[in-house]
């Protein structure tokens, strides 16, 4: 089949001839026939799959007739990240160079100023995250009852970073009458009721099955003690043994922190890295990825925000410092390489605590996942693990024992002490014309700052100056213990 076949109209297929496309994807070839025929679509396919011009170019061909009118968009893109949504844009520059289409691109860091005067020109393609989209319209801004296609990509990111609330609110300020395209490489519950919801009785295009990796993709896995900077050697040793072979390559970390300690190692040691995360603004974003790009930047240590759909061929590695929380994140990490029927390698560094995650991620895909030296033994997962909760408890550190303790000292201080270690409190000089009354018992002597009830428990700093010694026989009624508001010191008429 071609693009031909597609029943795509002359420009479009003047744009395709240009950008270097003959053969559509699996994906192209069932969903953009449904989406020219109006009808809603749901297309699960992996990543790397070309879902971008799935949307792009039926939208290019039902866009080439009528005109935008001043803020009120023909159609609307709404994407999970800033990076994503000017990936897509510059796919529209590209496939839409036969067209006078008018593209706004609507994103956080970027002035607002700027983005209305393109709402004000009109738009006929309007790209967007959602927070900023919502933001023009609380302003005023922008008006979204003329839009005609509504397209909702990477939906299960969506889902993941908090979005879905927003996703119905936008929704229902669109009119009714419009058409619906969903895209994602994952198709969770939540999501199918968020399709049930607003689609109406779609055709589902499933290329592959959800949360799958592409077989051109090599997955290796590497056992590495919990420890950052053993961790952090670990990865340096993968990548020196990859390097013949490595074009450039994407570091995942699961933390923003983690990405910017573990950019600083890398260029530390020689090696070309740049790094990617969401506290750095637009401009450096933008900058690091183009970097990337061209080739100029080899190594690049980057959170989450790289995992979802962006689009650079050349990616020859991925390695995963830390294993993803959530197991669809891995199917997302490692589709960065192996794009467009290359080849690819990913591997991925496993801490003994990582374990259970790596079962998830195997579980999710239906594969099992070869690791490099074999896979480590109980025996050597439990020494690794007690080796590593007696480093923390030698330095001080937390640990499942206790806040910097070792199970033993926990346990030695949770038993019953005998005696308690007491000190005098310092006499305070009664004025004149007063008069007070304290017992001897409560004042003389105070217990440690560490006394513990007899069954362990553990008594308060307020009430430990009313307790007895610990050597004390039972009180009987209130005893010798005065309560504290009546030792304050009275003033006694002369």
């Amino acid at each position: 089949m071609t693009f031909k076949d597609l029943k795509l109209s002359d420009k479009v297929l003047a744009a395709i001839d240009a950008a270097g496309y003959t053969t559509p994807t699996p994906i192209q070839a069932q969903a953009i026939p449904f989406a020219l025929e109006g009808r809603d679509v749901v297309g699960i396919a992996q990543t790397g799959t070309g879902k971008t011009a799935s949307f792009v170019l039926p939208l290019l061909n039902m866009l080439e007739q009528g005109r935008a009118r001043a803020r009120m968009p023909r159609s609307l893109i709404l994407e999970p990240t800033r990076e994503l949504a000017a990936q897509v844009a510059e796919a529209f520059e590209t496939l839409g160079s036969q067209h006078k289409l008018t593209v706004a691109l609507l994103i956080g860091g970027v002035s607002f100023d700027d983005q209305e005067k393109k709402l004000e020109r009109g738009a006929d393609i309007l790209i967007a995250t959602p927070g900023r989209l919502l933001d023009h319209f609380g302003r005023g801004k922008l008006l979204m009852n003329a839009v005609d296609y509504l397209v909702i990509d990477e939906a299960d990111r969506m889902l993941d970073m908090g979005f879905i609330p927003d996703i119905e609110r936008i929704c229902k300020l669109l009119p009714p009458s419009r058409q619906t395209l969903f895209f994602s490489a994952t198709m969770p519950p939540e999501i199918q009721k968020l399709t049930d919801q607003f689609l109406k009785n779609p055709e589902q295009v499933r290329v592959s099955a959800p949360a799958t990796a592409a077989k051109n993709i090599t997955q290796k896995l590497k056992f590495s003690p919990a420890d950052s900077k053993t961790k952090r050697h670990v990865l340096r040793e993968l990548m020196r043994s990859e390097v013949s072979t490595i074009q450039n390559a994407i570091i995942f970390c699961n933390r923003k922190r983690d990405v910017a300690v573990l950019h600083k190692s890398l260029v530390k040691h020689g090696f070309n890295a740049g790094a990617l995360h969401g506290d750095l603004d637009q401009r450096q974003r933008t900058a690091t990825l183009e970097a990337f790009r061209k080739g100029e930047i080899t190594y690049l240590a980057a959170s989450d925000v790289a995992a979802r759909g962006l689009d650079i061929p050349e990616v020859s590695h991925v390695f995963n410092f830390d294993v993803p929380i959530s197991p669809e994140d891995y199917v997302h990490r490692i589709g960065r390489t192996g794009r467009a029927g290359r080849d690819g390698y990913a591997a991925m560094i496993v801490t003994p605590k990582e374990m259970k995650g790596v079962r998830a991620i195997e579980n999710l895909c239906k594969a099992k996942i070869e690791w490099i030296d074999g896979e480590p033994s109980t025996e050597n997962l439990a020494a690794t693990d007690f080796s590593e909760r007696r480093e923390r408890s030698r330095r001080g550190e937390r640990g499942g024992a206790g806040r910097g303790r070792s199970k033993e000292a926990a346990v030695a201080t949770t038993e019953p002490r005998e005696t308690a270690e007491v000190r005098p409190i310092r006499q305070r000089a009664e004025p004149a014309g007063e008069v007070r009354s304290a017992p001897a018992a409560a004042t003389a002597e105070r217990p440690a700052r560490n006394r513990r009830n007899g069954d362990g428990s553990s008594v308060s700093r307020y009430h430990r100056e009313l307790l007895p010694p610990a050597t004390s026989a039972p009180v009987v009624g209130l005893g010798d213990h005065v309560p504290a508001f009546l030792m304050r010191p009275v003033r006694v008429a002369s």
